[in-house]
């Protein structure tokens, strides 16, 4: 019996190996196939304008060029070569004329995605975030339609915008993972509804995913409503996270109306007790996060004045942010 059972497990073992043979050829023809269709839309781009340069385009099909290309390629080659997607492919190799810059990483449909973003500093920045954090082509829609780039940018200088489009966000010290304001339009809540904490909070873990990629990279979700204990008093903080780069806590207090300076007293409770009775001896100091419907940024700078501890109060807001403002906002940084 024991013999059978040592033989079953070896067998076991056996067909696992072979499954994971295949998963891992399987995955390296779809990034070879990929690569392969980056690299050919890249070079029809190039045929494209390369016509067009050459004073072909204007002489025998006028402004009708694509639409004829499309219509022909369609002819010959069947679906993939819409008059949008001949478009697409004109544009990836105007925006990425070399194709040393065009990374392995993406797939076509990503690109098209990225190829929507008109100002060049914010798609370098989405193409280095999907490469460093593996984002699907979902994720990179909900971040751009958020305005991730421009919320980001706004809290640096000139040349950390810079920085930021040309290495996408490192993350290396406790600001580095906040924002302001937060966007919860995917929790789906009317701006005049009226929301308990408690509900915001179960809203949030009923779309832990998502909130997670707000949240940004290196974020593992510990508990809710995680109990503290003081001479028999209990309190209890909303949310807890474990952020993996930073190798530290990260506790979130929500709260349905303006911070006040009794939040950030409480957040400060928290953290302390968490640096003396959660953290391991690897761990860096815990971060706190009041994340609040509205702030008054001159009591938040008296309230956290002489505090050692990492705390930082934003915003959330329950719609997507006005991206023409951002985006003209961020121009006058940079320009300044």
């Amino acid at each position: 019996m024991t013999e059978k059972l040592h033989n079953l497990e070896i067998y076991l073992k056996l067909v696992d190996t072979i499954g994971n043979t295949i998963e891992e050829a399987r995955l390296r023809a779809v990034r070879a196939v990929n690569n392969e269709l980056v690299q050919a839309n890249w070079e029809i781009g190039k045929y494209i304008v390369e016509y067009e340069q050459h004073g072909n385009e204007k002489a025998e099909y006028g402004s009708s060029l694509l639409t004829n290309l499309s219509k022909d390629l369609k002819t010959r080659f069947g679906k993939g070569f819409s008059k949008s997607n001949v478009y697409l492919m004109r544009q990836f190799y105007m925006k990425y004329p070399k194709f040393q810059l065009v990374t392995g990483k993406l797939t076509w449909t990503h690109y098209s995605e990225l190829l929507g973003v008109s100002n060049d500093n914010a798609r370098s920045f989405y193409e280095k975030q999907v490469a460093n954090e593996n984002w699907s082509v979902r994720e990179l829609k909900r971040q751009i339609s958020s305005s991730l780039f421009e919320r980001i940018a706004l809290s640096k200088d000139k040349k950390g915008v810079l920085q930021l489009s040309e290495q996408g966000l490192m993350v290396e010290e406790p600001k580095d993972i906040i924002k302001d304001p937060y966007v919860l339009e995917f929790l789906q809540i009317r701006e005049e509804q009226r929301m308990s904490e408690s509900k915001l909070e179960q809203k949030i873990i009923d779309n832990l995913q998502t909130f997670l990629l707000e949240l940004g990279k290196g974020f593992s979700f510990v508990g809710r409503q995680y109990r503290i204990t003081l001479a028999n008093d209990h309190y209890y903080v909303d949310l807890v996270f474990y952020h993996r780069i930073l190798k530290c806590f990260v506790l979130i207090d929500l709260k349905t109306r303006h911070v006040k300076h009794q939040d950030i007293g409480q957040m400060n409770m928290y953290l302390n007790y968490f640096k003396t009775e959660e953290s391991i001896e690897d761990d860096n100091s815990p971060i706190g996060i009041v994340l609040g419907a509205d702030k008054n940024d001159i009591l938040v700078e008296y309230a956290i004045g002489g505090i050692s501890n990492n705390i930082f109060i934003s915003k959330y807001q329950l719609y997507l942010p006005d991206k023409k403002v951002l985006e003209n906002k961020v121009k006058e940084l940079i320009d300044e």
